[in-house]
């Protein structure tokens, strides 16, 4: 099956997001660690994520990766959104900006190197 670019990199990154999510909360069930350190564990997790799914996207588009990554990134967002508005009826916070602006760059620099890497 051939996919888009960015529905590729859209998946992979969901994909980690997942497995990171899983893996941080059985090390915060496991551990004594504190819901305050949630947000900086939470970008960590979406930055790889769109990293790893910017790269992608790099592979497979062969061309203007941070264009592509960058798509990716806002493309994730809106996911991201979609879903705390759905489950959680959550408006754009202060939160979400800055995952929006992790997302952008993430995403940009993952198509950079997925584009230089396929060459």
């Amino acid at each position: 099956m051939n996919r888009s670019p960015l529905l590729s990199g859209l998946t992979y990154s969901a994909g980690v997001a997942l497995i990171g999510t899983l893996l941080a909360s059985l090390l915060m069930l496991g551990t004594g660690l504190s819901e305050n350190s949630w947000l900086a564990v939470t970008l960590f997790i979406h930055g790889l994520a769109l990293l790893v799914g910017g790269i992608i996207t790099g592979k497979r588009c062969e061309s203007r990766g941070w264009y592509h990554g960058g798509l990716l990134g806002l493309a994730y967002t809106l996911v991201v959104w979609l879903i705390g508005f759905l489950a959680y009826d959550s408006s754009f916070t202060r939160e979400l900006m800055m995952i929006a602006g992790l997302a952008l760059a993430a995403g940009a620099f993952g198509g950079m190197i997925g584009v230089n890497v396929k060459k």
